[in-house]
């Protein structure tokens, strides 16, 4: 496993970051940004929790607000943002098309890659009505995420008084639920045939919390992640390679997929 602190990155791909709710990870968030350079960031919705804010009337804490700070400075250093936003900051979705300094705001895009491959990019929630079960069990599902990610704040408070690193109690439950890992299945299987209707090389999305990077069936899926659990990113290098970050403290790389040389070469 690789590990530097630097990131360079031709693209950055970040989403879930649920800025306005206590479940969001500001503080490595920030330090993430800041030790990042990148020509483009895609911020792939659920950037703000709108959910959270209007049912709670919360706040931006201030390691949130620094979220937002880091991100106008990378703007004014020259990276350029895109927006694409999600289902807790649906509103934001009557602003697409509307281009800012240094931001757009888009449903949806077509990044192509250095090495020319083209993805899909996207929220994902527009794939629920194929992947949710519905009824008491999504009602109750999403009851029970509530506590997990509670439970996962607490464990997080204690682990930092031990001097431990972050670990995700709530992605660890989730991975020991056979119905969640059949959503999951679902939903990958609803991403990969979106981006095949559309004659693409693959998708990059968010949406379910699950971080990955993987190829089925000759089509690329990379979610990446979140900033509730997993603290992950998808990276684009120089070349097109791909790659599946971690932040703790510093960048792991949990996963890759290179470029294809040919194209990269032409």
């Amino acid at each position: 496993m690789k590990k530097k602190l630097c990131i360079e990155a031709r693209t950055v791909f970040l989403s879930d970051l649920h800025l306005g709710s206590p479940n969001c990870h500001a503080e490595p968030l920030v330090d993430f940004l800041s030790n990042l350079r990148a020509q483009r960031i895609y911020l792939v919705g659920d950037v703000i929790d709108l959910w959270w804010i209007s049912q709670r009337r919360a706040r931006f804490d201030r390691h949130q607000s620094a979220v937002l700070e880091t991100l106008h400075d990378l703007a004014r250093r020259g990276t350029e943002l895109v927006y694409i936003p999600g289902n807790h900051d649906r509103p934001l979705r009557e602003l697409c098309g509307l281009v800012l300094p240094r931001m757009t705001v888009r449903r949806d895009a077509i990044h192509r890659a250095a090495d020319g491959r083209r993805y899909l990019v996207t929220h994902g929630d527009d794939f629920d009505a194929d992947v949710q079960a519905g009824g008491w069990q999504e009602w109750l599902g999403d009851q029970l995420y509530d506590y997990l990610l509670a439970g996962n704040r607490i464990n997080q408070r204690l682990r930092q008084r031990l001097g431990l690193r972050y670990w995700s109690l709530a992605e660890f439950i989730k991975r020991q639920s056979t119905l969640a890992e059949k959503y999951i299945e679902r939903y990958v299987d609803a991403a990969v045939a979106a981006a095949a209707s559309r004659g693409l090389d693959g998708i990059i999305c968010g949406h379910i919390h699950r971080a990955a990077l993987e190829t089925r069936g000759g089509i690329i899926y990379a979610n990446d992640g979140d900033w509730v659990e997993s603290l992950t990113a998808i990276s684009e290098d120089a070349g097109g390679q791909l790659s599946l970050l971690r932040w703790t403290g510093q960048v792991e790389v949990l996963a890759e997929l290179p470029a294809t040389r040919w194209l990269a070469a032409a």
